[in-house]
Parts: structure tokens; sequence; C-alpha cells
């Protein structure tokens, strides 16, 4: 039987974004779960190859049912050693079930915003030829704090822990490096009210906009890094 992922959206958002469009083009089958919407919860067993984690607008401190089981099945996925990828809501949420904080950043981190890599080994292994510093689009108003074992793969101005990795096969990571052309201008016309004037870690409609074509495609190539590293964990 041809093993799956498992992507938890956690927004009303149509796709997933990029990760979705890459496991299809490895020919990698995906099954999308909206808990938030009643689906219920997959159980763990041969037919799932790894867990993917989107974000949202919601607290993994706000005690959210739903959401908190979301946690355990973490949890207990890496107890199985399951590969596991989180997007912003997502990292926070791998983080969180690993025994970190989530608390509120010092700044609303929003838009693009450069990220430096660490000088490290497991920065390497990651993040391989990738430029330094890398293009990346944030969203967001709280942070992780960094698990036990794990190691810090990037950080941007506005927020020191933007991506960790624990093992070989978990990355957690606060910034969106799913994100496509659509579903970012649904964010940005969604939430336009949001996004006034510009500041130093939170842009403006009109700043992420300008020059979102040409961001996208510098963000293709880190997505791709990173994707490709996670999926050459899965047992398929």
């Amino acid at each position: 039987m041809k093993r799956q992922i498992i992507i938890f959206m956690h927004m009303d958002d149509e796709h997933p974004g990029y990760i979705a469009d890459y496991l299809h083009q490895k020919n990698i089958a995906v099954r999308v779960i909206r808990a938030y919407d009643g689906d219920a919860l997959p159980n763990l067993d041969d037919t799932i190859a790894g867990l993917v984690f989107m974000g949202g607008i919601m607290s993994v401190n706000d005690g959210i049912p739903w959401l908190d089981q979301e946690i355990e099945l973490i949890k207990f996925a890496a107890l199985e050693r399951v590969p596991l990828l989180g997007h912003c809501l997502g990292g926070q949420m791998i983080a969180k079930a690993f025994g970190a904080n989530v608390t509120p950043n010092p700044d609303m981190e929003i838009g693009w915003h450069q990220c430096f890599r660490m000088n490290d080994l497991a920065a390497e292994d990651w993040l391989g030829e990738l430029a330094d510093p890398f293009i990346m689009f944030h969203w967001h108003k709280e942070t992780f704090s960094l698990p036990k074992n794990s190691r810090l793969l990037f950080s941007s101005d506005h927020c020191v822990n933007q991506a960790f990795s624990i093992g070989g096969n978990v990355l957690g990571m606060q910034c969106h490096v799913e994100m496509t052309e659509p579903v970012l201008r649904d964010w940005i016309d969604h939430w336009r009210e949001d996004l006034g004037e510009d500041s130093q870690s939170a842009q403006s409609y009109g700043t992420i906009a300008r020059h979102l074509k040409k961001n996208i495609a510098e963000l293709r190539f880190v997505a791709d890094q990173l994707y490709g590293r996670w999926v050459s964990t899965l047992a398929l």
C-alpha cells in the first residue's frame, strides 16, 4: 500500500500551499485533515509516512480541544519516529509537544524579511547551499523557545527562533516557507485592514505586494531545499 502524508489545516484556506504542490510533484500521496471542521484525527498506522502542520490565527495556549488533540498526536508520532514538519502555528505546536514554551514575540513580524543561517552542521545539513541571508515570509505575533535537544537553524532580525530541527526528521518553522502567489494574495486581501503603515518588523499591504512575484520565486528555492531535506527522511 502506498504511504501518504497527512497535512493538518487550521484555517479555511482552500489549499495548503507549496508543500502540497511539492509533495504532488514528487508523486507522494497527500491527505488533508481539518480537525477544526470536524475531521477525525487519523490513527498512526503503516499507511502514514509523515505529518505536516500548517499555520493558523489561534494560539497553542488557547486550550482549544481539537488543537490540543493534535499536539498529543505529535507527541505520539515523535515516540514512533514519524517525520514531522510544522509551519508557523504548526512549528509552535511541535515545539510545545517537545516541551518548549510559546510566548509573545517582542514584535509582530509580518512580511518579507531576511533570515540568517546558523554556522553549524545542523544548519548546513538542512539549508545546503542556500545563500546567507535568504528571503522568508513571516506573519506571527508569538514565538517558541527551543525544545530540548533541538538545533536552531536560522534567525531573523525580529525573531531569533525561526526554525529548529530535532534528530534527522523533525523540522519546526516560525515562518511561512509554504507561500504561493495565490495563497499569499488571498491572505493580504482578506486581512488588508491589518496591514497598515510599515514598521521595522511589520510591512504594509503595498510593501508585501510590491515585489510579490519576485519574492515568491526566491522563496521557492528555500522551500525546495527545506522540503527536499525533510522528504529525504520519509519511508515511502
